[in-house]
């Protein structure tokens, strides 16, 4: 009889153990499909997003040398319509493109649907490796003048007429998207505008002076926990 309860509970243990498994296997479903439902929300986002500017700037592209990255990218590539060599003073033609550029870009991202997605728009500044000082740290210089173009490029958008008569409401949302970020030559690209710290080829010094207005996307930051997760 003893040997009877003994064999009971052995299988009471197993099918204990089978009902924790399967409720188990049911939760990691569950997380899967929602981690897939997050990844395919945010590359649908990311597609909305860059058919948007695509269809606005494709007849400027050309004309500001600009182009648009599919990782919602706009870069703006002639360092000649940018800044003096050495300078954080906007080029008068700059300026000019911004005060068409900016308000058809922002009315786009403030006005679309996927507005509450937008996690981050990065003004960043790219120089080539060229040392501006004869003893100082040619990384350091070159970051310190790509961070102060994207502070001029930055002050520049605030003080223009479109910015200052949006709504309070809408100012503050720009003012939790916008970063202004120098990368000094951290990002520098090769001819085919590939970054050298992965291609291995030579820099190309007039491509890597650029200025790019990069989204970010608030599914991307899920993104990367689904990614770390697997």
């Amino acid at each position: 009889m003893a040997k009877h309860n003994v064999w009971m509970s052995v299988s009471d243990l197993m099918t204990g153990l089978m009902v924790i498994f399967l409720f188990v296997a049911i939760a990691y479903m569950i997380e899967v499909q929602k981690n897939q439902t997050v990844l395919t929300d945010y590359m649908e986002t990311k597609q909305h997003l860059h058919e948007k500017l695509v269809s606005e700037f494709k007849a400027d592209t050309s004309e500001w040398k600009m182009t648009i990255g599919k990782d919602l990218s706009m870069k703006f590539n002639n360092p000649e319509v940018l800044f003096a060599s050495g300078s954080d003073q906007l080029a008068p033609q700059f300026c000019k493109i911004l005060d068409t550029f900016i308000p058809r870009y922002l009315s786009i991202l403030m006005k679309d649907s996927l507005a509450n997605r937008i996690h981050e728009i990065r003004v960043e500044g790219h120089t080539d490796d060229t040392p501006i000082s004869m003893y100082g740290d040619s990384y350091l210089d070159n970051l310190r003048l790509s961070q102060n173009r994207s502070y001029s490029v930055l002050s520049y958008i605030r003080q223009m007429p479109f910015y200052k008569d949006l709504p309070q409401e809408q100012r503050q949302t720009l003012e939790y998207w916008f970063t202004a970020n120098g990368l000094s030559f951290g990002k520098a690209v090769d001819a085919d505008g590939e970054y050298i710290a992965i291609s291995g080829k030579e820099i190309d010094r007039t491509k890597s002076r650029r200025v790019e207005f990069r989204i970010v996307t608030a599914g991307e930051e899920v993104l990367e926990n689904f990614v770390k997760s697997l």
